[in-house]
């Protein structure tokens, strides 16, 4: 006879099952942060407890008294259970993945073998043990086909919310983000449902820190956690624009720097009444970039949706019972809380996540003035070999390469969330060394310095030339002049060739021919600095802020110093000298003033943008005097030197103020005012009252040392030394030579590429770069089908041919050039722009629009698409379509007539006027009178000199 409990369990278990296997087929097919998911959980766990203690102890009586099939079926299911009540105790963090399939696995088993024997005693299939095993194997069948469909639906959330660029572009400002009258604007961010969200939300990063301990603590220490006014070089920027432009144009900072203050809406009010409140300190917590839901293009400027999570207070709660459950219903079930704050796109498109802040643009509201490129660390990634969509790069990373292979490294830690025992650090390590030396961050200033030092470029003392060489003309490019930030692949740089002549004889690379230097001689020293381990421009970011300049020093045996070019003022903590070679973009307001408080918003001409793109190289002149004085041995040092905020910059963002005693001259678009460093520091958002001493980073260095003969010795002949192995360097001076205009010269480097390994079609190709820059089209022929012949599909080589044979007029072929690269790369814009006009002169006009609207998928601001569909619809009559395309045309393109304002200040600042020509000299500062005859000048190309 049965006893109570034995009649409840028969009675109870059929029913705790079908609660288990609904309530599983639910949690796992659509796993939902709310309440109602949240208590299914809990429902789960408790029927599991409850299952197990009622099975356990009747398993015999249901192994005695059932088939053999049922049998099998209740032992499965006993033991899921048992793993069900270990998983209750340790979670079901990845790492436990495997027990969690177990338990699905086994539990789910048992319970279609106790469906199949259940069938059997109804009477389906049941006449004989073939039947039966057939019975079986179809309830198999159909849980597999059930498992796969719940699959299936669970992962189908990957494929949503994938970034997407629209179609058309704005045509103004005022239709990004929710408009003028968004609470947000002119930020592009928006909430859903446009309601503000508490500032508390973004400040409780420390509710993470209960499973997420070692990110927290990198967090910490982290740029995104001093992004805000807790950072005194922007709280200072803020607190200016403010003083001059008002509150609402400063939230287009605001929308990625101060999330707890903007979304809050405590941005209305000036900052500096509030700076020193908790929201004004905090920073980008964790919540501001975990909470972006929905990233609507890669046009920047916090272009996102943002997301109040319902969940959140109950995870931020103080109660220790409310915390308690909250912690372990995410360790029971972590999937919700992954897809609330681990979006697909943060893995799989992870620098167009990084787009929507490290990518931005100024126009009428923010600047008073027009569309304005800011600084942009993402198109000039994608469009390079580093994302491996670029067709036409130089070199190419052994496998493509995203933000957070870089920035993200991984790090060891035992995290929840940790993926074989390491996580992506979130120190994100870059090149901000202001902050960790304004804080007194050891760790984070350490990390920071071997981060810039860890190879990403190198610097080489390639050539020696005769200075009497004259040098070729050369000019900024126009697409440059369109932005305050520099133009790489992502369009068609029109570069303009310097002047014709023989190509200078020189003599490299210095460390192998060791040539002498002789004393009254006057040569020119070219410094090669390349590109190796960067994704972007270098420098990146705020580039009009930084001081990155190449510093050469020439000393002898004696002691001497006989060259400097580039030297540091005020034993080296001051600023830079005026004549070195930087790596900047410098703007002007519209009095001629230079944009270096941080006001980007009053620029209104760039007078030169000087970066290096990823993968590529520049090429530094240098006019160097050999005093009869020298010694018998002369060494040239060159360092690539990087602060991260100019002198000027930090002393402005420290102490900074108007002078006094001038007129207030001051308007959106003008600052007429000097600046004194006279104001107090006391409250700044520094570890000390004081302005702090930045310092002065060696990025790359390299050291060659030349003998020295006498003036009446003969005349050093020119001479080369070629070798496989070092075939990138003389690449490497042909690159630097190609982008600054060179183009004879940077040919010339090429040919001995070739020469080093003949087998290398990069040699060729890159001849027939410079060939079709420089117009000549038969020897660009010549030399692209000798790298064609090494490598038939090689992109680049197909890409040039397609130039010579659109010259040719041969369209139909350069189209099927152009295909055959776009099939390996089919991302590459300016490939799609040249299809598009190869078909747009054919007269194909709507087959030239899809694929210039291909275009837009990957930047919907590209100038050239715009212009080219402008074209394409006046051909097919459609008047509309021409028309909107115009009108984005003339928003994105530059304002030419800007230029002018740059004259003046050219002929006020010689250094500057010399460092804009594409080609330049730069020749020593004032050093003791150690030479016979003095330092030459430096010729620039446009005949400038200092």
């Amino acid at each position: 006879m049965r006893s109570r409990f034995e009649i409840f369990a028969a009675r109870a278990l059929p029913w705790l099952l079908a609660l288990l296997v609904v309530s599983a087929a639910y949690l796992y097919t659509f796993p939902q942060p709310n309440i109602f998911y949240a208590c299914v959980v809990l429902s789960h766990a408790l029927g599991g407890v409850l299952t197990a203690i009622l099975l356990i102890p009747a398993l015999l009586r249901l192994l005695r008294n059932r088939s053999l099939v049922a049998g099998a079926g209740w032992l499965l299911v006993t033991a899921g259970a048992v793993l069900g009540l270990i998983l209750i105790k340790t979670g079901t963090p990845r790492t436990e993945w495997k027990w969690l399939y177990l338990h699905i696995a086994i539990s789910l088993l048992g319970v279609d073998l106790l469906i199949a024997d259940k069938l059997g005693q109804s009477g389906w299939l049941a006449s004989n043990a073939g039947t039966a095993a057939l019975r079986t194997a179809i309830c198999l069948v159909a849980l597999a086909g059930i498992g796969y469909g719940a699959r299936y639906v669970r992962e189908s959330w990957q494929a949503r919310g994938r970034i997407q660029n629209p179609t058309m572009p704005p045509d103004n400002m005022n239709a990004e983000g929710d408009g003028p009258e968004g609470a947000f604007f002119p930020s592009s961010a928006q909430v859903y449902g446009k309601q503000k969200i508490p500032s508390k939300f973004f400040m409780e990063s420390d509710s993470c820190k209960r499973c997420h301990e070692d990110i927290y603590n990198q967090w910490f220490s982290s740029v995104h956690h001093f992004s805000s006014f807790n950072n005194q070089w922007y709280r200072k920027s803020i607190e200016y624009m403010q003083d001059t432009v008002g509150t609402k144009p400063s939230k287009w900072c605001g929308g990625c720097h101060d999330p707890a203050v903007l979304y809050s809406g405590l941005m209305d009010t000036p900052i500096k009444q509030i700076v020193h409140r908790p929201e004004s300190q905090a920073g980008l917590g964790c919540m501001m970039c975990h909470s972006i839901a929905e990233v609507k293009s890669t046009m920047g400027q916090g272009d996102f949706y943002l997301e109040y999570p319902k969940l959140h207070e109950l995870a931020a709660a103080q109660n220790p019972v409310a915390r308690a459950l909250h912690d372990f219903l995410i360790r029971l079930n972590p999937e919700p809380h992954r897809r609330v704050f681990l979006k697909p796109f943060m893995k799989t498109q992870t620098a167009e996540f990084c787009s929507t802040c490290h990518k931005v643009h100024l126009d009428v509201p923010v600047n008073h003035y027009r569309w304005f490129r800011g600084f942009n660390e993402y198109d000039n990634w994608q469009a390079s070999g580093v994302s491996g969509q670029g067709a036409r790069s130089f070199y190419y990373p052994p496998k493509p390469q995203q933000c957070a292979d870089c920035h993200m490294p991984a790090e060891a830690s035992k995290d929840a969330g940790n993926i074989n025992g390491f996580v992506h650090s979130h120190r994100f390590p870059g090149a901000n060394t202001a902050l960790p030396t304004a804080n007194e961050d050891a760790a984070q200033l350490k990390l920071t310095e071997g981060f810039l030092k860890s190879g990403a470029l190198t610097v080489d003392i390639f050539a020696l030339s005769p200075a009497q060489a004259q040098l070729k003309s050369g000019a900024a490019s126009q697409s440059e002049l369109a932005t305050t930030f520099a133009v790489g692949e992502e369009a068609e740089t029109k570069i303009t060739p310097g002047a014709g002549g023989e190509v200078a004889p020189v003599t490299a690379p210095l460390n192998r021919v060791q040539p002498a230097l002789r004393r009254g001689d006057t040569v020119r020293v070219d410094v090669v600095v390349r590109t190796k381990k960067v994704g972007h421009f270098f420098p990146g970011g705020t580039v009009d802020a930084y001081d990155t300049w190449l510093e050469l020093k020439a000393t002898d045996d004696k002691g001497q110093t006989i060259f400097w070019s580039g030297m540091v003022e005020d034993d080296g903590k001051g600023p830079v000298e005026k004549g070195a070679h930087f790596y900047r973009s410098l703007q002007i307001d519209a009095h001629g003033n230079p944009i270096n408080k941080r006001n980007a918003w009053a620029t209104r001409a760039v007078v030169y943008v000087r970066l290096i793109p990823p993968g590529a190289a520049d090429t530094v002149h240098y006019r160097m005097s050999i005093p009869e004085s020298a010694g018998n041995k002369i060494t040239l040092h060159t360092r690539l030197c990087y602060r991260k905020f100019s002198w000027f910059g930090t002393h402005e963002s420290f102490a900074g103020q108007p002078d006094p005693a001038s007129p207030n001259s001051v308007s959106p678009d003008y600052d007429d005012r000097p600046t004194v460093f006279t104001a107090s520091l006391s409250g700044v958002s520094a570890k000390q009252e004081k302005i702090p001493d930045l310092p002065i980073e060696t990025v790359a260095e390299n050291e060659v040392t030349l003998p020295v003969i006498a003036h009446n010795a003969p005349a050093p002949e020119p001479k080369t030394i070629v070798k496989k192995e070092e075939w990138q360097r003389w690449n490497d001076y042909g690159i630097g030579l190609f982008l600054q205009g060179d183009l004879k010269a940077a040919a010339a480097a090429f040919q001995k590429v070739t020469e080093a390994d003949p087998g290398n079609p990069d040699g060729w190709v890159n001849i027939g770069r410079a060939a079709v820059q420089e117009g000549d089209m038969e020897r660009a022929r010549t030399v692209l089908e000798k790298a064609l012949a090494l490598s038939p599909n090689l992109a680049r080589a197909n890409f040039f041919y397609a130039r010579v044979l659109r010259a040719d007029g041969n369209y139909e072929s350069a189209a099927s050039r152009l295909r055959s690269v776009l099939a390996q790369y089919p991302r590459d814009r300016v490939a799609l722009n040249d299809l598009g006009r190869v078909l747009f002169l054919q007269r194909k006009y709507a087959e030239a629009v899809k694929i210039l609207q291909s275009v837009f998928a990957i930047d919907p601001e590209d100038l050239q698409a715009h212009y080219n569909l402008m074209l394409c619809y006046s051909g097919l009559g459609n008047d509309k379509l021409a028309k909107e395309h115009q009108a984005r045309y003339l928003r994105f393109k530059a304002d030419e007539s800007s230029q002018a304002i740059t004259g003046p200040y050219r002929r006020a600042h010689p250094e500057d006027n010399n460092e804009r020509q594409a080609i330049h000299e730069h020749v020593s500062v004032p050093l003791p009178a150690v030479t016979a005859k003095p330092v030459g000048l430096a010729v620039s190309a446009a005949g400038g000199s200092r």
